[in-house]
């Protein structure tokens, strides 16, 4: 099962990361869809093609492929959120970098961001522990991002409480626009980012008077 034809019509074994990958995608579907309990690693192997012992072989047990799962995804949750930044942009500009391709990765892979924001969290440690150190950082950068924007225009009374209390409400404005997203795969991933950066940047007062962030 492990094995392609290349161009010379022989066949040769897929690389053991390719199969990994392939494993990860088809458990990632199953956890999200099934959840933790009723997911089995028999349905995993049939999804991915291969055989559960080469499951058990390449991935471990049950609780290791779940953990696999939600690492992989929690990598790229937070490449997609600060890896397309530019340092040279202004604040406002950095921020809906990041929330665009958050909101489309979360679009693009619905299934992850279930495992990620309703599966581990449900399942106590080491799930959500995991979770827990993804969204740490991604408030990290929230609030470095919130601490130039008030840097830069000279505003002395904030506080690094105040800074640290932006940051995790907008996190968590950011994860249920996501849970909502999820539910509407109508809905245009930079629509989404930005009824965010509307909502969270220029706040609810300049909104509903008519004054708008465009990107």
């Amino acid at each position: 099962m492990d094995r392609v034809r290349n161009v010379t019509g022989k066949t040769k074994r897929l690389p053991r990361y390719v199969r990994e990958q392939q494993m990860l995608d088809a458990a990632v579907q199953m956890f999200a869809r099934r959840g933790y309990h009723a997911a089995s690693m028999d349905e995993v192997a049939e999804l991915a093609g291969v055989s559960k012992p080469m499951v058990y072989l390449y991935l471990g047990s049950k609780e290791e492929l779940f953990l696999a799962c939600i690492r992989r995804e929690a990598g790229r949750l937070l490449d997609a959120f600060a890896g397309q930044v530019n340092q040279a942009d202004a604040p406002d500009q950095q921020l809906w970098h990041a929330l665009r391709a958050f909101f489309v990765l979360v679009a693009e892979n619905r299934d992850s961001w279930r495992v990620l924001h309703q599966q581990a969290p449900a399942h106590g440690e080491p799930f959500a522990g995991e979770v827990a150190a993804m969204r740490t950082a991604i408030i990290a950068f929230a609030a470095d991002l919130i601490d130039q924007n008030i840097r830069s225009r000279g505003v002395s009374e904030a506080t690094e409480h105040d800074v640290s209390a932006l940051a995790h409400a907008l996190v968590g404005a950011g994860e249920s626009l996501a849970d909502w997203a999820t539910e509407h795969p109508d809905e245009d991933p930079a629509t989404t980012a930005r009824r965010l950066m509307n909502f969270a940047w220029m706040g609810l007062d300049n909104l509903l008077h008519g004054s708008i962030w465009r990107p």
